[in-house]
This record gives structure tokens, C-alpha cells and sequence, in this order.
């Protein structure tokens, strides 16, 4: 696929903080690491993956705002345009030595997502999808799964940590899923859980209490790739509330019931 100007400048900033993040992942034994709060860990590899970013984004595009996980957000000379970055979803798994992590790099546009790129530079798996264009994963299109019964169906979400105030009405979800479906991951990257919807590799997500940086991305990854994506409360904003139910058409009726409820 050619893509845009726009998604192209995105492709390769994520592979320039996909390298650095590699080489630091290498060598994750030795990284400098600090703790956010409970579970939530921020380290020099985030650090340095987000400062390629910015010089890359908005060196290339230094009108644009900004919002990212690090760096907060920065409004732009153009107000209709920003970046919206995580440089490192899966910052625990990475820590770990466990290579499912990704860059995440959105471009809004008057308050709807236009573009996305989510790079799993562990595997060099590169999602990326443009509004129109379809979703695609490296040369190849992708497609959400085909799968219309819940149960053959398998979903992943995110458990809460570090005693999240969220984790009773996910515990209940899984009460009311895992009786009804092929079975829930937990793989602690919603990036990669949203790509992978959009890849037919799962059939659904849905998770509470994200952030704006780890949602953009994907929303229209999964979109262009034949997906619904919607907010768990149907009169809400996914960005903005942070709360997330996806999956491919046949089942996503069935399935953000069951979650709703």
C-alpha cells in the first residue's frame, strides 16, 4: 500500500523508536527503571522512545499538538491537528523480557482519528490503517474474523493491577463471558489487543481505564479493518471516557451485551 505523506512520516518514526526500543529490550537486565504507581512503571527506553518520536512527528509536522503518555499534552499551531503517541504500550511486559510490547502512533484530525500505526517491533508486525484505505499488517490486508458464534469466539482484555478500582466489574465480566466463549487472553498491551482484532487473531476486546494514547491507534485500525469499536456506555466517547468494546460485526451485538450487562 501508499500511503499518505502523513502515514508514511508515522511508519517511520515508529520504526526509528521500534530500533531504540529493541536495543534497550536487549539489554533490559541493565535498563534504569522508576515506578508511576501501583504496577505502572515508566523507563529510560520509554523516555528515549518518545523523544525519537517527537522529533521525528513533529519535526516533520511542528504545527501539529501533541498528546503523549510521557509527555503530556502540547496544543499545536494548527488546532485541528495532533499526534496522539505511546511509545511503549506493554511497558510491564517489556520490563519482564517478555516481547509483546508496541509503538502506537495516532494522528487526529477535528477530533476524530484518521490514522494509526501500531509496530510490534519484537515480531516487526507493522498495523497501520488510513480513514478510506483499510487496515493493513506489513504488505498484507487485514480483515477482522469471520467467526459469528460467541462460542468459538476468543476476546482478551486487561486485568486491573496493583488493586485498580475497576477490577470488581472485570472480574464480573469474565463471569458472565468465559461461560460463553472459546476462552479470554490477557496479554498486557491494548495496542496489540486492538490490532489483533483487526487481524482476525481474536474476535473482540474490551477494557476499562485507558488512556487516550492507548486507544487512538487501534480504533481505526479496527474500523478499517471491517470492525465496530464503540464505548462501553453507548452515550459515550471512547477516547475521552477511556473505555473500549470492539469486535467484528456478527458477534458484536451478542458480545457487548454480555459485557454491558
Amino acid at each position: 500500500m501508499v500511503g499518505s505523506a502523513n502515514l508514511n512520516i508515522m511508519i517511520k518514526a515508529a520504526r526509528k523508536a521500534g530500533r531504540s526500543l529493541v536495543k534497550d529490550f536487549r539489554e533490559v537486565e541493565n535498563l534504569q527503571v522508576s515506578m508511576k504507581g501501583a504496577g505502572d512503571f515508566v523507563s529510560k527506553a520509554d523516555i528515549a522512545a518518545e523523544a525519537i518520536l517527537k522529533e521525528e512527528l513533529l519535526g516533520a509536522r511542528p504545527t501539529y499538538g501533541w498528546l503523549a503518555e510521557e509527555g503530556g499534552a502540547v496544543d499545536g499551531e494548527d488546532p485541528t491537528r495532533r499526534w496522539i503517541v505511546d511509545p511503549l504500550d506493554g511497558t510491564t511486559n517489556f520490563l519482564h523480557g517478555l516481547p509483546h510490547w508496541a509503538v502506537s502512533i495516532a494522528l487526529e484530525h477535528k477530533g476524530k482519528i484518521v490514522a494509526g500505526v501500531i509496530y510490534d517491533a519484537a515480531k516487526d508486525e507493522m498495523f497501520f490503517a488510513e480513514k478510506g484505505e483499510g487496515a493493513w499488517m506489513n504488505d498484507t490486508r487485514i480483515r477482522v474474523s469471520g467467526r459469528h458464534r460467541m462460542i468459538e469466539s476468543i476476546f482478551s482484555t486487561g486485568l486491573p493491577f496493583g488493586g485498580r478500582s475497576d477490577l470488581p466489574a472485570t472480574l464480573q465480566d469474565l463471569a458472565r463471558l468465559m461461560p460463553v466463549c472459546a476462552g479470554v487472553r490477557r496479554w498486557g498491551a491494548a495496542a496489540l489487543d486492538m490490532a489483533y482484532v483487526a487481524a482476525g487473531r481474536y474476535e473482540g476486546f474490551w477494557e476499562r481505564r485507558l488512556n487516550a494514547w492507548d486507544l487512538a491507534a487501534g480504533i481505526i485500525i479496527v474500523k478499517e479493518a471491517g470492525g465496530f469499536v464503540q464505548p462501553l456506555n453507548p452515550e459515550g466517547n471512547v477516547l475521552e471516557d477511556g473505555e473500549v468494546v470492539c469486535s467484528n460485526e456478527p458477534i458484536f451485538d451478542q458480545f457487548a451485551k454480555v459485557i454491558r450487562d
